[in-house]
């Protein structure tokens, strides 16, 4: 063999090696971009989801926020509810205190036929208290 012819057969050796290299370059770069491209769609994916999340985190705090004025609204209204309910059982107990209604109720009883003990049993007074509010309610 000749040199020419050699050294064409080398250069067509390194050629075809030269262009195995690019096609496996090639190869290499298509996969890395559609590597790129599918990141690019989970990183679009996870920022919609992280909006998504934010709006449902917004959602979320407003309502705990709204919540929380309902219920200091509820506690105002059962204060006031308690205090008025207060108010009317002092006045129920004192009424149910008073000499006219414990006679009221001793004299309805009689009228009913119980006695004295019984009376005297439900409206906490003695025996002899009850007799005496009948004795004076008899007159």
């Amino acid at each position: 063999m000749d040199w020419p012819v050699g050294i064409l057969l080398a250069s067509s050796v390194v050629e075809v090696l030269l262009a195995a290299v690019a096609i496996f370059l090639y190869l290499r770069l298509r996969q890395s971009e559609a590597l790129i491209r599918t990141l690019q769609e989970r990183q679009s994916e996870f920022m919609e989801k992280l909006a998504w999340n934010t709006r449902l985190e917004q959602e979320l705090v407003a309502s705990f926020a709204e919540r929380q004025e309902e219920l200091a609204r509820l506690d105002a209204q059962l204060t006031q509810t308690a205090t008025h309910l207060r108010r009317l059982l002092q006045e129920a107990e004192r009424y149910t205190k008073s000499p006219e209604f414990l006679r009221h109720i001793i004299v309805s009883g009689r009228r009913r036929g119980q006695s004295p003990q019984a009376l005297a049993q439900s409206t906490g007074l003695t025996v002899d208290e009850v007799e005496l509010i009948l004795e004076s309610e008899g007159r």
